[in-house]
């Protein structure tokens, strides 16, 4: 019988895992979810990510595709994965797509959110999913560079290291940081991200908020396109991949709701 190709929408909490793709000897959740395939469907089958987080980074929309036996449907497929998946890995939706669809080099854009609860005192709520940071933070003055981080760019200075054959260059469609109660968030859309690129940027937004360093030289250390240039790197657990955008639109299980209200990880934001 031959297969159909299956496109999920997966959200996880990935504290315990070493990133998203296979890693011999570590937990990862491409192997949680080849496992829960296997299982599920009786024969294996390789599962594909959109965009391959990090070690401890999370997940609200992350788009997965697989191949299984066509007369399943879709709600048995979520269903069913969900029954042999660990509790902090979820599948919220299944569709069927055509054969060609590729989630990969298919998605138009990504949105990332990097979440710090900016408060005096830490809480144990979001421990595992913000970024504590007690001392306050400029909010206008990293806005006013997000503006900066907008359009087409090199944004070498923010990667890790020198290590895509793509090249650095990567258009950011949108960049804002907006506070909600005690939380500030880091909201970034954009066609793809060069390695360890949100992270960083989120780094020197923070040196930026805290007054050391100014605008002027947010820039020149933007323009300077040197790999390790901004940073420090900003804690994985703050992160997490939010939505993965398609010419045809997946429809995402809250699409109806006006106002997202909570994180898929408890973060009351």
């Amino acid at each position: 019988m031959s297969l159909a190709r299956f496109v999920s929408i997966v959200e996880y909490d990935g504290t315990r895992y070493h990133g998203f793709q296979l890693q011999a000897g570590f937990p990862t959740v491409q192997a949680e979810l080849e496992q829960a395939v296997e299982k599920l469907c009786g024969e294996s089958s390789r599962v594909v990510s959109a965009s391959r987080t990090d070690a401890g980074v999370h997940a609200r929309g992350q788009v997965v595709s697989f191949w299984a036996k066509p007369a399943m449907s879709t709600m048995t497929l979520t269903m069913g994965l969900n029954h042999y998946l660990p509790r902090d890995i979820a599948v919220k939706a299944t569709y069927t797509m055509s054969d060609d669809f590729n989630v990969r080099r298919d998605a138009l854009s990504r949105e990332y959110r990097y979440g710090i609860l900016n408060s005096e005192t830490r809480s144990p709520f979001s421990e595992l999913f913000a970024l504590f940071m007690p001392k306050k933070l400029d909010v206008e003055v990293m806005q006013e560079a997000c503006q900066l981080l907008k359009g087409e760019h090199d944004f070498g200075s923010f990667a890790t290291s020198v290590d895509n054959e793509d090249g650095m260059t990567r258009h950011v469609y949108e960049a804002n940081i907006v506070k909600k109660r005690e939380y500030l968030l880091f909201d970034v859309v954009a066609s793809s991200f060069v390695r360890h690129q949100v992270r960083n940027t989120m780094g020197l937004l923070i040196r930026l908020g805290l007054s050391k360093i100014r605008i002027g030289e947010f820039r020149d250390i933007m323009e300077a396109k040197r790999p390790g240039l901004a940073g420090p790197t900003a804690p994985a657990k703050g992160l997490c991949l939010e939505r993965v955008n398609y010419g045809e639109p997946l429809v995402y299980p809250d699409e109806s709701s006006p106002e997202r209200v909570q994180s898929p990880v408890g973060v009351p934001w």
